[in-house]
């Protein structure tokens, strides 16, 4: 089995407790941009402080469909199925919540996500 790393923002609650809940029932190597050796990735602390990112098979997956990408290998296939078919919608989506990290809305999905990986 091939390993999957995910490269997420470590001072994000959003993305910290969404990584614990993805690794409820998937094993991912989750690394903190800030503190991980980017080079091996091809990758800057720039584009990951911009979204998230997923390598798994020689492959990059960024942003929305890094998120498709590991709902889809959790078994949320309804989920990552929506995701992919609403497109730039989706997209749009997910820049609005990678950007938007300290809004109400995202405070709300945190302590939801925190509830759920109790």
């Amino acid at each position: 089995m091939s390993t999957i790393t995910v490269i997420f923002d470590g001072d994000c609650e959003f993305c910290r407790q969404s990584i614990t809940w993805i690794q409820h029932k998937l094993v991912v190597e989750a690394l903190a941009f800030q503190t991980a050796d980017l080079q091996p990735f091809n990758l800057t602390k720039e584009q990951c402080a911009k979204q998230v990112y997923v390598v798994s098979d020689s492959v990059t997956y960024a942003g929305a469909d890094a998120i498709r990408y590991l709902l889809k290998k959790r078994g949320n296939r309804v989920g990552a199925f929506l995701l992919g078919a609403t497109g730039n919608v989706g997209r749009a989506g997910y820049r609005w919540v990678a950007s938007h990290r300290n809004s109400w809305v995202i405070k709300v999905a945190t302590r939801v996500l925190y509830l759920l990986n109790k």
